[in-house]
């Protein structure tokens, strides 16, 4: 193993990844919401980093290599079994979450039976875009728990018609109820969208994956 920077941020990046769902274990919410987003965007920023450095310095090694897409699997995954739980199920994010989930682990499990002959599935420009949308997505939905928690707090035992006279203005917004409401319906559905984006191109990659392999899973 080769100790360079490229290779030391991909491992801080695989540690990071348990670190997000640790978050929510010492931290009450919404604190634990954003403790967690940092924690994710600063590990996914030394995705594009690493790769970047490596590059740039020549540093490029069979472990980097090897440790790379790992990391991102492992901060994708355990990334959206958090949002899994604190979204209580709900099917429009348990729904594309399994179905990345198992891509991932299907195609890691090809690239296991490949061997030596791996190298045939060879990182994609589209697969990176997934990899891109997935962590967008994340990291929006991360922030749509945060306001939902600042919602809650804001209309905590609030009557319905206090709630409606504050959205129709006849009461002052004095706890912040709109912007609080705004903020986790808006990051909801742009996390949604990205999400079922990142979905579509996982799909479409692991197909893709699947046809460059199937010369390799004939019987002699």
């Amino acid at each position: 193993m080769t100790w360079n920077i490229p290779n030391i941020l991909t491992l801080l990046r695989l540690l990071a990844a348990p670190g997000v769902a640790i978050m929510f274990l010492y931290f009450a919410r919404p604190w634990a919401d954003w403790y967690a987003l940092v924690l994710f965007v600063v590990a996914a920023t030394t995705d594009w980093i690493d790769g970047y450095l490596a590059r740039a310095w020549n540093q490029q090694t069979k472990f980097g290599a090897m440790l790379d897409p790992i990391a991102d699997k492992a901060m994708v995954v355990i990334a959206l079994l958090v949002i899994c739980g604190f979204s209580g199920m709900d099917p429009w994010i348990l729904l594309p979450a399994t179905l990345i989930m198992f891509r991932e682990t299907f195609v890691s499990g090809l690239r296991e039976f490949l061997g030596d002959t791996a190298g045939t599935l060879k990182v994609t420009r589209l697969a990176k875009w997934k990899t891109a949308a997935q962590m967008t997505a994340i990291a929006v939905l991360f922030s749509t728990g945060a306001f939902e928690t600042y919602f809650n707090m804001a209309i905590e035992g609030m009557d319905q018609a206090t709630f409606d006279g504050i959205r129709s203005g006849e009461i002052p917004d004095e706890g912040g109820v709109i912007w609080k409401l705004n903020g986790m319906t808006y990051s909801w559905w742009v996390g949604i969208i990205l999400l079922w984006a990142a979905m579509v191109l996982t799909l479409i990659t692991g197909a893709d994956y699947l046809r460059k392999a199937a010369p390799h899973l004939k019987e002699d």
